[in-house]
């Protein structure tokens, strides 16, 4: 999926995968700064209206909107923009505008000054810079609408501005923040806040004199500007700054003793987590300096790095103090993790009590320590914790000391620790990490296998640090043979060893201390592959034999447990505002290893929910799709919260079809051929929405695979005309007679009418497209009179728009405008939208070819709003065409060349080689009779080219004799 960036800070842009792409001209870059000041919100037609054309609004405004909205669509390659009951709204997640980015930034470093933590402030307020480019919407025409919501983003800047000077005066950078707050005084003289820094700042650095200066300067502004006098917390520090200093106490001198450092070896370059260092180290030394202890809580999964970034910091603490460094392992992943008695017992003794002096009880061993801490500097490091209530008699109370706990779970309870938590590495620092292990020589000798290895390790440094020590030991191995050999996921782990140190016992010291029911989810999840999925799937995983929606409860209590554990990562939420997690790709190979043939059988009912799900979506899409549904079979099973997880059915299958589609291969190995083909179908209309041809195919092929495996012909049938309808789509017409026909002959064999007729149908379509009008007239009433047999009324009303447009393309017209009315008027009936605005289409077809324009256009028009409603770009595309060419006909070349530009982007989206062929030929038309000769050739050239692929002899020549003159000229 690309990468897509919205800048509203500074000039209007749109980046997609790192390269600025154009936007048009100045309409519709007004409507997308719009839609992305209100993103998310529903913006009125007329609001837009009004923003685009403030002085006079053409009368054609509201379908030019619909125009410019489609070019943007193009342009921004995914379905961003839809259309609600009266106006449009852009779809944008957080971290794709620039200003919610720079926002979340301020409001996190917010959060960070408000838990005494300016280190992450500035941080955060760093990372937030890059994004304010310059004033918003700085080379836009601003509308007084938009006015609210550029003033909140001016006082965002300026607290942003103010945050950054008080975390800066809380590190210390006291002489350093003086001239930033003079430039922010220049720009807001009144106020106080920044005036109270300013004065702050220069008393800290010794320069009380201008201290009392600047307090005398804005006591003169206030006074001459508003006439009032500064507010109290400036005449507060105006007092300080005149009260005498007593001098500081001297602290007697403390007797030598021996100090004690158990730490173990220090990593000299911890590739990767520099930020954490530095974050630590800042807030120890804030800690300390206040007389205060700090503890910090270091979690993360299996070989992430925990104990490394522990020891690493424990060594640098060293450089500033003389006191002890104790280094206790917990043996939190073992069977037995030690007890909090006996750490304390060993802990004591290192700090220097004697076995005498030594208390019995627990709670008075953790009295003798904070007594012990209360007065020292030390560090300790508290290696591989087993939980909250192992750690908690271990901290200290008072006085400067530090703690450092590592542990695989989450210690939420720890209310007054810092927690750091440790995730894979950026591929960046993975490489440099791999680099310096191997040798850079050898890297850069081969990057792209590199670069392969460090995903197949998942970017974990263990796994990394494992790999390198076997590709150092082996100097004349290639890095593209061994990525070859970690390529293969069953072989993964094995390969990840070396001596004494393994990838996969790390993992299973953690496995062995999940309860029963969290293990087992953790097997089968395993077999999911490496795709994110809903909280559900465990529920499905751990509802038995049962087919009742009973355990959600316990499934969230097990995920819980995974989650806590880092076995499984929550990674955010969907388009649906489901949580979503995944398991990092060693975990699963390692899960998979441990799964046997029940836990893989278990992900059947995770294909039964998704095909649940599925259906209960298709039924709410807003487009019918024309085909066959699969008998619905009442014992499978489904999630409990069905109905809202489905409440937005197009988003549900943004979110879901790539991991729905990803369990239909491995189907067998579920026994789950049954529910993996029903779920290929039920993805089939959201593939036809946005048109995914090779998804639908690929989905398709596993789907035919699996309804054979089950010997079940219906299935079979079902998928053999959808494969037929992607030959369609991809001007493939003699396989898609061939899997038609054997659709149909299957069909016709079960007795099943609908579905015969859906296929005759379809084959009446590839015969239409093809110029064969009798055979497509034969086909079309034969699946008229098939789908009236079965009262398939939403069937009949695309039979009749077919059998009409054979009849118009004969030059019949008052034929083809009775089936037009009635097709039109039966879907009408039945509320079927989709159908009727086909319909419409038609209708205007039949309005141009009678020399209608006027009539024409309006039907045009009415179709297009109709297929934009509904979200459906594919067959708005060719309406917008059959209005470009209407235009192109009545002299409007400048709509005409929009409107045929925009189709003809759709066209090449879908792979829709002919209607891309009359495309380019219209617009080398409109090219020529404007004059630019070179680029209607390129146009002309082209559909030349397009028809000649497709063997159109009659199209091909007629656009060989526009060219000829040309060319010869």
């Amino acid at each position: 999926m690309a990468e897509i960036r919205f800048h509203l800070l500074g000039p209007l842009g749109v980046e997609i995968d790192g390269r600025q792409v154009p936007l048009g001209g100045r309409k519709p870059r007004l409507l997308l700064a719009a839609l992305l000041l209100e993103s998310g919100a529903l913006v009125s037609t007329d609001s837009l209206i009004d923003v685009v054309w403030p002085e006079d609004p053409p009368r054609s405004a509201a379908a030019n909107l619909r125009t410019y909205v489609h070019s943007l669509r193009r342009v921004l390659t995914e379905d961003r923009i839809h259309r609600g009951p009266a106006g449009y709204r852009i779809a944008v997640a957080r971290d794709e505008l620039d200003t919610t980015v720079f926002a979340d930034h301020v409001a996190t470093a917010r959060r960070a000054m408000a838990e005494d933590r300016p280190a992450d402030a500035l941080t955060q307020l760093a990372a937030a810079e890059p994004h304010w480019r310059g004033a918003p919407l700085a080379d836009m025409p601003h509308h007084h609408s938009w006015g609210p919501v550029l003033a909140r983003l001016d006082e965002l800047r300026l607290e942003a501005d103010e945050l950054r000077v008080r975390a800066r005066l809380a590190c210390g950078e006291h002489r350093d923040v003086v001239p930033d707050l003079r430039e922010l005084l220049v720009r807001d003289p009144f106020r106080e806040e920044l005036w109270a820094h300013l004065i702050v700042a220069l008393d800290r650095c010794g320069r009380r004199a201008e201290a009392v200066e600047a307090y005398d300067e804005v006591e003169r502004l206030f006074r001459e500007e508003m006439g009032a006098a500064p507010g109290p917390r400036l005449r507060d520090l105006r007092a300080r700054l005149t009260a005498p200093v007593p001098p500081a106490p001297r602290r007697p001198p403390r007797s030598p003793r021996r100090t004690v450092c158990q730490l173990p070896l220090d990593v000299p370059d911890l590739t990767g987590r520099e930020e954490h260092v530095a974050d630590v180290i800042a807030l120890v030394r804030r800690r300390q300096a206040a007389g205060d202890p700090t503890v910090v809580v270091i979690s993360g999964p299996p070989g992430v790095g925990k104990s490394s970034l522990a020891v690493h910091i424990a060594h640098r603490l060293r450089r500033d103090t003389d006191d002890d460094h104790l280094h206790v392992g917990l043996a939190g992943t073992t069977a037995a993790p030690r007890r909090a008695s006996d750490v304390l017992g060993e802990v004591l003794r290192s700090l220097g009590a004697s076995d005498k002096t030594l208390p019995s009880d627990e709670s008075e061993r953790a009295a003798a320590l904070r007594s012990a801490l209360s007065h020292r500097s030390s560090c300790v490091v508290l290696d591989d914790a087993a939980s909250a209530a192992q750690v908690r008699p271990l901290l200290p109370g008072t006085g400067p000391s530090v703690v450092l706990v590592t542990s695989r779970i989450r210690m939420p309870e720890l209310t007054a620790a810092r927690h750091v938590e440790l995730d894979v590495l950026d591929h960046d620092s993975a490489l440099r990490l791999l680099s310096g292990i191997v040798g850079t020589a050898r890297v850069q000798a081969e990057p792209e296998h590199a670069a392969r290895i460090v995903d197949s390790c998942g970017k974990l440094p263990l796994a990394l640090w494992v790999a390198g020590a076997r590709l150092a030991g082996r100097r004349r191995l290639s890095l593209s043979y061994f990525a070859d050999r970690l390529a293969d996921e069953r072989r993964r782990l094995d390969e990840l060893r070396v001596g004494d140190l393994a990838v996969r016992a790390s993992l299973e010291l953690s496995y062995a201390r999940l309860p029963g029911e969290a293990a087992t989810a953790f097997r089968a999840l395993g077999a999911l592959g490496p795709v994110s999925f809903p909280g559900w799937t465990v529920g499905a995983i751990l509802a038995g034999d049962n087919t009742d929606t009973t355990g959600a409860d316990t499934a969230e209590a097990v995920l819980d447990v995974l989650v806590d554990a880092h076995l499984v990562e929550l990674v955010g939420e969907d388009a649906t505002g489901a949580p979503r997690y995944r398991m990092h790709d060693l975990l699963r190979c390692y899960a998979a290893e441990r799964a046997d043939d029940t836990d893989r059988r278990r992900i059947r009912r995770v294909v039964e929910g998704y095909y649940a799900a599925a259906s209960a979506s298709v039924e709410r899409m807003p487009v019918r799709y024309f085909g066959v549904a699969p008998t619905p079979v009442p014992t499978y099973w489904r999630p409990h919260d069905l109905d809202r997880l489905v409440r937005d059915p197009v988003a549900w299958f943004d979110a879901e079809h790539p991991t729905a589609a990803a369990l239909l291969e491995p189907a067998a190995g579920f026994a789950a051929d049954g529910a993996a083909w029903r779920l290929a179908t039920v993805l089939t209309p959201y593939y036809d929405l946005r048109n995914r041809w090779e998804d639908w195919w690929r989905a398709d092929e596993h789907a035919l695979t699996a309804a054979r495996r089950t010997g079940d012909r219906h299935g079979e049938a079902i998928v053999l005309r959808d494969l037929g309808q992607v030959r369609v789509y991809q001007d493939r017409y003699e396989e898609a007679l061939r899997l038609f026909d054997r659709s149909a002959e299957l069909f016709a064999r079960l007795g099943h009418a609908q579905g015969e007729a859906v296929a005759v149908a379809s084959r009446g379509t590839v015969h239409r497209i093809r110029g064969d009008r009798a055979r497509a007239l034969e086909c079309s009433r034969r699946a008229l009179e098939l789908f009236s047999q079965v009262g398939d009324l939403h069937g009949e009303a695309v039979a009749r728009i077919a059998i009409g447009t054979v009849r118009m393309d004969e030059g019949a017209f008052d034929d083809a405008e009775t089936w037009f009315t009635d097709a039109y008027a039966l879907a009408c009936a039945i509320g079927d939208r989709h159908r009727a605005a086909h319909a419409v289409h038609r209708q205007a077809l039949l309005h141009q070819r009678r020399g209608q324009l006027r009539l024409a256009r309006q039907r045009l028009d009415e179709a297009i709003a109709v297929f934009d409603d509904l979200d459906d770009d594919h067959c708005a595309g060719y309406a917008q065409q059959s209005l470009g060419e209407l235009c192109l006909r009545s002299g409007e070349l400048a709509h005409a060349q929009l409107l045929l530009a925009n189709s003809l982007a759709v066209h090449r989206d879908t792979g829709d080689r002919r209607s891309e062929a009359v495309v380019s030929q219209r617009l080398g038309e409109l090219h020529e009779s404007l004059g630019q000769e070179q680029t209607s050739r390129d146009y002309f050239h082209r559909a030349l080219a397009l028809w000649r692929e497709l063997s159109a002899e009659p199209q091909r020549s007629a656009v060989e004799r526009r060219l000829r003159p040309v060319d010869e000229a």
